[in-house]
């Protein structure tokens, strides 16, 4: 990989209907096509899947979580491997969540100031103090070819005046992130927040762009709020974020958000819902979302989806997976994960293709009317 590209992002096309965009990132572990979905790896593997299952689909990226990565395996033994890819023997690009989701999610175990977030841990209930300039290094020593900035993720349910004090001090640990960082072969991608407030929205924007960041995750969104006020707001950061470099939505990994925000101008997606679905039996299709433990499947000899060519579905019937699913079989929760990242992973590259041809609505459109 030649250095000199690192960071930077080409558009190849915009859809001349939608707006839709085809990009391709350049990384220190290769190059990312987008728009592009990127299966989550939280702990350093994605959940009952072995790297060449991840080859074979066709996986640009997968993501890691540093909070979580921090915790376990441990830094020390992550710098005796130089690293998450040689840990992990995975040759490919990696983003690295900063931890800013935990902030939301695990509430009851931190406690925000100024200078950052104190962490007491799941595992064994430790305290951990995490600041922007933390958080940097442990993303460096994890060696992710895209390191997320920690930030605020807001409740959606909070007041106006908390959530846009939570996006003041996400722009104020980004500064502190981006003055910190040393990696020359490490992008750093800012977050917008602001929750569901195009005002909030709009002065985050402006004020995360106007860092230099190699790219911006657009936080906040799919963690409760209504999927009119999603797409409200992606309308809105549509005109503010920079043309020029590649955008983010965090956390979103359903067929019909993801085409909704790339018809939106998004370029990259991750999300736990195609690997947690799987696990409970539910699967994506060509003609929609699929119960494996429904009884009508019992008996039919048919693949999951008939317009899939994955080796699930090639070698596969869906009685098999079901009684797999339903008698708590591991086999089965590969089985129905594999297909839930493919079918993602084909959509994405689908949304690619016929944005070169300017005829992503046609996309857009299908996916509409089997899961909108």
């Amino acid at each position: 990989m030649d250095e000199r590209n690192i960071g930077k992002f080409e558009i190849i096309h915009i859809d001349k209907y939608t707006g839709a965009r085809r990009g391709r990132l350049h990384t220190a572990h290769g190059v990312v096509e987008t728009p592009i979905f990127m299966p989550v790896g939280t702990d350093g593997a994605v959940k009952t899947m072995v790297k060449q299952f991840l080859d074979d689909m066709g996986a640009q990226i997968i993501l890691g979580n540093t909070y979580h990565l921090f915790l376990r395996p441990g830094m020390e033994i992550l710098g005796e491997f130089n690293g998450l890819h040689n840990f992990m023997n995975w040759d490919k690009p990696i983003l690295t969540d900063s931890g800013g989701f935990q902030v939301f999610s695990l509430s009851e175990r931190r406690k925000i100031n100024e200078d950052g977030v104190m962490f007491r841990s799941h595992l064994n209930g430790e305290k951990h103090f995490f600041t922007p300039e933390k958080v940097i290094d442990i993303e460096e020593t994890i060696g992710s070819d895209i390191a997320m900035v920690l930030d605020v993720c807001s409740d959606p349910n909070s007041p106006k005046t908390q959530q846009e004090e939570e996006a003041d001090l996400t722009y104020k640990w980004a500064k502190r992130a981006y003055e910190h960082r040393s990696r020359e072969d490490q992008m750093v991608f800012g977050i917008v927040q602001g929750g569901i407030y195009d005002d909030l929205r709009v002065k985050s924007a402006k004020e995360i762009t106007s860092i230099p960041f190699e790219g911006y995750g657009i936080g906040g969104l799919s963690v409760g709020e209504s999927i009119e006020d999603m797409y409200r707001v992606l309308d809105t950061l549509q005109n503010v974020m920079p043309v020029e470099k590649p955008r983010y939505l965090m956390g979103v990994g359903s067929p019909h958000k993801i085409v909704n925000a790339i018809k939106r101008g998004v370029d990259m997606f991750d999300c736990v819902l195609p690997t947690r679905s799987g696990r409970h039996g539910t699967v994506f299709t060509s003609k929609g979302k699929i119960n494996l433990k429904s009884a009508k499947n019992i008996h039919n000899p048919g693949p999951i989806d008939e317009n899939c060519s994955c080796m699930v579905c090639k070698n596969h019937s869906i009685a098999y997976v079901s009684h797999l699913i339903r008698a708590k079989e591991i086999t089965g929760m590969i089985l129905a994960t594999y297909h839930n990242l493919q079918f993602l992973l084909d959509l994405t590259k689908r949304a690619r293709e016929a944005i070169e041809n300017d005829s992503f609505i046609e996309i857009y459109n299908e996916i509409e009317s089997i899961y909108g």
